[in-house]
């Protein structure tokens, strides 16, 4: 079976997002793959962050996470992506950072790129799809392949049946108010496996 590369990138504030994405880490290096964590950069002001103790020391914990550079996208098969709902929408630093990738995109080095998305809002009903969507909206642009979960697993029903990505209710202080551990497996795995038959099939 053909390894292939796996950018997992989040952004967090005050650490919900951030577990998603270390359980898909790890899922994905069981399911072969090489994989790096990343974070997208902060764009709030200290200020903003230091009066939220949640987010001053989830942010102080992440200091040594490489921050996600374009280098990362072009050496990827795939990515997997976590971030917080804002308003229904991807927060944004991610949106910012989505922004920057013109000159990849522009170079055809975006495409056939396989795409997966998680999220957290602090109630089941806060845009969590929307998000997800609003986020897959880009990757459209970009030309590359969404991974979606589907209803692939009985993991994802016991996780609230999110067919877009794995989505977890959270608290104030970024704590899941429900385990969504399996549902992030079942699609980390999926997309290594779907970006494996890309990968194989275009004889890389």
């Amino acid at each position: 079976m053909a390894q292939v590369n796996v950018a997992v990138i989040y952004y967090s504030a005050t650490g919900a997002n951030h577990r998603l994405a270390t359980v898909a880490v790890e899922a994905a290096k069981e399911a072969g793959a090489e994989v790096r964590l990343l974070k997208i950069p902060e764009l709030a002001p200290k200020e903003a962050i230091a009066s939220n103790p949640a987010w001053a020391k989830h942010h102080e914990e992440t200091q040594d996470v490489p921050e996600v550079k374009h280098d990362d996208l072009d050496w990827a098969d795939a990515f997997i992506f976590s971030v917080p709902t804002r308003f229904g929408n991807i927060a944004s630093q991610a949106k910012q950072f989505f922004d920057t990738c013109g000159g990849l995109w522009a170079q055809g080095k975006l495409a056939n790129k396989v795409v997966s998305a998680m999220t957290s809002a602090q109630n089941a009903h806060g845009g969590q799809e929307a998000t997800l969507l609003s986020l897959y909206t880009s990757m459209y642009h970009w030309g590359a392949i969404i991974a979606a979960p589907g209803y692939t697993d009985q993991a994802l029903f016991a996780a609230g049946g999110n067919p877009y990505g794995t989505s977890v209710s959270v608290d104030n202080e970024g704590n899941w108010l429900q385990d969504v551990t399996e549902a992030v497996k079942v699609q980390a795995k999926r997309t290594v496996e779907v970006a494996t038959w890309i990968k194989k099939g275009r004889g890389l």
